[in-house]
């Protein structure tokens, strides 16, 4: 009866927040998939028009409504850019979620959200053994980015796949926490799933950085999933297992900030957990407000902190300087505005030449499960971000996302690699740990 009355509260959420989109077409000009398709029904606008007679859709056609609710990135280029201040992006969370509720999910999705996402203790376990077999599915495509091609197209197709990490980041977690140092700050640190499975050196890397500048680190064990891919599919319930689980994990009375290293997971934690948390108490709503105003992405935190300016080395302080160029993901710098700090985060990497590529906003294509429902498109679109990449002349494309680290080193991958992915904050701790040296 909870879930029915959710959604019927999201219904009416929905009614009301559409009545602000003026179809003035502005999302067309900053539309990736619109760039690609020219389709009305797949910008914005044409999504809202539909969703204003949902009601009528889900009697008439379900199932064509959902399809063209879930032809889209979520990457929120068009709430960034809305002079009517549509917030598209929860919309659109919001119908997924009312299709499904009403539709239901396939057996697959509710084996994958409900049986492992909604299970971290189980899901890691699992995760912990997939390295030992990925050999079995995949051979290695290229060393310098760290990917594998599929031996058979089914069921990974042309893509070109990270290779999971032989040993997941919690492992190492407890031995890198650290109790307040000079800095007088401690922060706890949100792990996020492809931090953990796939780029534990960028946990590693946060890890150094926030000891270096005398931050007190606590990484709770057995984190669960920020939740975005059960919101991406409409799960609700899924969605809310994963929150009630983390929120026992996270006091907001315990750290100064919540930090994360994943622009996915610090814009669903400060936007979209507090947007799609209706279904449960107000305690934990309260909470959950706590933990979304205390939420910053390391570069973010590093930058509008002062830490940066107290004790990291300057850019340029010996040796030879690397090319690199930025990548802003857009669920960063879209949704939540950060995309000067990462690049002052760059300049005080030494060994950093930073230059920017054309379009650095310009959407990767990768849009979490839109990758994986839409693969073709997907790859298509972030054709654009490749041939940027390569017109910068820079041998390292660094970026704040781990999904946009993954696209991208598909692309490069595919295209005959040459470029290195790395996070903004592995290239600076990598300096730190070379300037700390020179020092000793």
């Amino acid at each position: 009866m909870g879930d029915i009355a959710n959604l019927g509260a999201m219904m009416g959420q929905l009614e009301e927040q559409l009545t602000q989109c003026m179809r003035c077409g502005l999302c067309q000009s900053v539309c990736p998939l619109y760039a690609q398709t020219g389709r009305e029904a797949d910008v914005a606008r044409g999504k809202l028009a539909l969703l204003d007679g949902l009601a009528k859709q889900l009697l008439e056609d379900p199932q064509g409504a959902r399809d063209r609710v879930e032809r889209c990135l979520l990457c929120g280029s068009c709430a960034a850019n809305c002079p009517s201040g549509v917030s598209a992006l929860e919309i659109f969370l919001k119908a997924r979620a009312i299709l499904s509720g009403y539709m239901g999910l396939s057996p697959v999705k509710k084996a994958v959200f409900r049986g492992m996402l909604a299970r971290p203790a189980l899901f890691h376990r699992l995760m912990a053994l997939a390295p030992k077999f990925q050999v079995i599915f995949g051979r290695p495509a290229d060393d310098l980015l760290g990917t594998s091609c599929a031996r058979l197209e089914w069921p990974l197709g042309k893509r070109h796949f990270r290779r999971l990490a032989g040993q997941p980041f919690q492992v190492e977690a407890p031995a890198l926490q650290k109790p307040e140092g000079g800095s007088g700050m401690t922060v706890a640190f949100f792990t996020g799933c492809l931090i953990d499975k796939l780029y534990p050196q960028v946990g590693r890397a946060t890890a150094k950085a926030l000891a270096h500048h005398g931050v007190g680190l606590q990484i709770p064990e057995n984190q669960a999933c920020c939740g975005i891919p059960a919101l991406s599919a409409g799960d609700i319930r899924a969605f809310e297992k994963m929150l009630r689980h983390n929120l026992q994990l996270f006091d907001p009375g315990r750290f100064d900030y919540l930090l994360t290293s994943c622009a996915t997971c610090t814009s669903t934690i400060k936007k979209l957990w507090p947007a799609m948390s209706g279904g449960l108490p107000q305690t934990l709503r309260d909470q959950v407000a706590a933990l979304a105003d205390k939420t910053r992405d390391i570069s973010q935190l590093l930058v509008d902190s002062g830490l940066l300016g107290q004790t990291g080395p300057q850019a340029g302080t010996g040796g030879q300087s690397a090319r690199v160029t930025y990548h802003d993901p857009c669920h960063l710098r879209k949704s939540l505005g950060v995309w000067q700090q990462p690049r002052e985060v760059l300049r005080h990497s030494p060994g950093v030449d930073l230059v920017e590529m054309a379009e650095p906003e310009w959407c990767c294509g990768m849009g979490g499960s839109f990758n994986l429902q839409h693969y073709d498109l997907s790859a298509a679109i972030g054709e654009r971000k490749l041939g940027n990449i390569r017109g910068s002349g820079a041998s390292i494309v660094a970026t704040s996302c781990p999904a946009c680290m993954s696209q991208i080193s598909d692309g490069l991958s595919r295209s005959g690699g040459g470029v290195a992915v790395k996070h903004v904050i592995e290239l600076y701790a990598d300096g730190l740990i070379d300037a700390d040296k020179s020092q000793s």
